[in-house]
């Protein structure tokens, strides 16, 4: 006799984020906007209230039984948060987001260029006149660290052109790929499209010419089930507080390889073996990318969202939102006026949407929704450049989670329906 799983209980999940329980202008609130910062299950922010009270100490310093509890919690999230994107613990450095993740990667790898770092980190060294290969979808966090190594060593930066449709151009790609390509970093999912970027093809492009693969995986930490070592990138990061965990805290994953031979970049206390007043020795990877005080409580409250996550599954919650971003789809292509960023057939995607509508700036379309209880983004996104390739300054963005209900949907959808007509816009 077989037995399925149990469906989605989205309500029980709702009970488990105290915020959502909150009115907006005498609505209840409707929070469409788990892409700029998802909201935290309970068991998160427990889970850093208990070791706060009980454990709170330096971690991997001193002796006495705080610290050796706060070293052994931190080391412990370390290995559930690893385990959640199917990586070993020795290859997540702690960081405090993915901004600073891939920071890092471009000045490790910049130092590389400077010859730090000796014979194991020359495959990394750029010259004046080698490619930095980006998408036109980045986040200004996956443009402006390496717009600032291009300039600090020669580099030219090139970009795979986006469709109209918000897809790749995949044979652009292919053309633009040469012998002097050392760096490929691109979006896992576009934070305006929300669409699934075809990351086998892409390091298999980086692989036939030896170049580095850097992957943005905050969009997709939340959604997919991740399995970085699977997917071939050479590094990624993710940043907590869109993984249902705190602020202050995320990840940059790296193949063993590669964190080896990468020089640090920030250092002081605790990255190190050895010291002298001329020179210093540095610790194996992933303490050698962690100087100074880390998030040591932060790092436990997102090892207990991802655990959160585990325990209803991944694949239930993909479920769920997929049919949320039918829903949302459907409903804004049935509004006059509207127009949505990356509307591709068939493609893979999250349940995220970027719209314009007619007449209207995205802000007042912001703030029309937010006075009916509804929670959306709206701007640049961090991302003017794709913007700009649409001929736009500014969208609304509607983001779901595992949270999300369809009735948050519908109400999401009826507001801006209206925007048009309280605006007194006409076609």
């Amino acid at each position: 006799m077989s037995t399925s799983a149990p469906a989605f209980d989205v309500a029980a999940v709702r009970e488990d984020f105290p915020i959502l329980a909150r009115t907006l202008h005498e609505h209840p609130l409707a929070y469409l906007d788990s892409a700029a910062t998802a909201q935290r299950p309970r068991a998160a922010l427990d889970a850093e209230i208990a070791f706060l009270e009980s454990s709170n100490s330096a971690v991997h310093r001193g002796a006495h039984t705080l610290a050796a509890d706060a070293t052994d919690a931190f080391e412990s999230a370390r290995e559930v948060v690893a385990g959640f994107v199917g990586a070993a613990p020795e290859q997540l450095a702690w960081t405090s987001g993915a901004t600073a993740g891939l920071n890092l990667a471009a000045y490790a790898i910049g130092n590389a260029s400077a010859g730090r770092g000796g014979r194991a980190a020359s495959r990394f060294r750029l010259f004046a006149g080698d490619e930095i290969l980006l998408t036109e979808a980045e986040h200004h966090a996956n443009l402006i660290p390496w717009q600032e190594l291009a300039a600090r060593t020669g580099a030219r930066l090139r970009h795979i052109p986006v469709r109209e449709d918000g897809t790749l151009d995949m044979d652009a790609a292919a053309r633009l790929v040469s012998d002097r390509t050392r760096v490929v970093a691109f979006a896992h999912v576009s934070n305006v499209l929300g669409i699934v970027n075809p990351v086998a093809e892409l390091v298999e492009l980086a692989r036939m010419v030896g170049a580095t693969t850097v992957l943005d995986a905050c969009q997709s930490a939340p959604h997919l089930r991740l399995d970085l070592p699977a997917l071939g990138v050479d590094l990624a990061v993710f940043s907590g507080h869109k993984l249902f965990g705190p602020y202050g805290v995320g990840a940059l994953y790296g193949r063993t390889d590669v964190l080896e031979a990468l020089p640090p970049f920030l250092t002081g206390g605790s990255m190190i073996t050895t010291v002298t007043l001329n020179e210093a020795e540095y610790l194996d990877p992933p303490q050698r990318f962690e100087a100074g005080t880390q998030p040591v409580s932060q790092a436990v409250g997102l090892a207990a969202a991802v655990e959160y996550l585990g325990r209803i599954g991944h694949d239930a919650i993909a479920a769920h939102e997929a049919s949320l971003a039918l829903r949302m789809r459907d409903g804004l292509r049935g509004i006059e006026g509207v127009r949505l960023l990356g509307d591709a057939a068939d493609a893979e995607r999250v349940a995220l949407w970027s719209f314009d509508v007619d007449g209207v700036h995205a802000h007042d379309v912001g703030q029309f929704l937010d006075s009916r209880g509804v929670a959306v983004r709206v701007g640049h996104h961090c991302a003017q450049p794709l913007h700009r390739r649409f001929g736009l300054t500014a969208t609304v963005r509607a983001s779901a989670a595992l949270y999300t209900t369809e009735d948050e949907v519908d109400r999401m959808l009826e507001a801006v329906s209206g925007v048009r007509e309280f605006f007194g816009v006409t076609s």
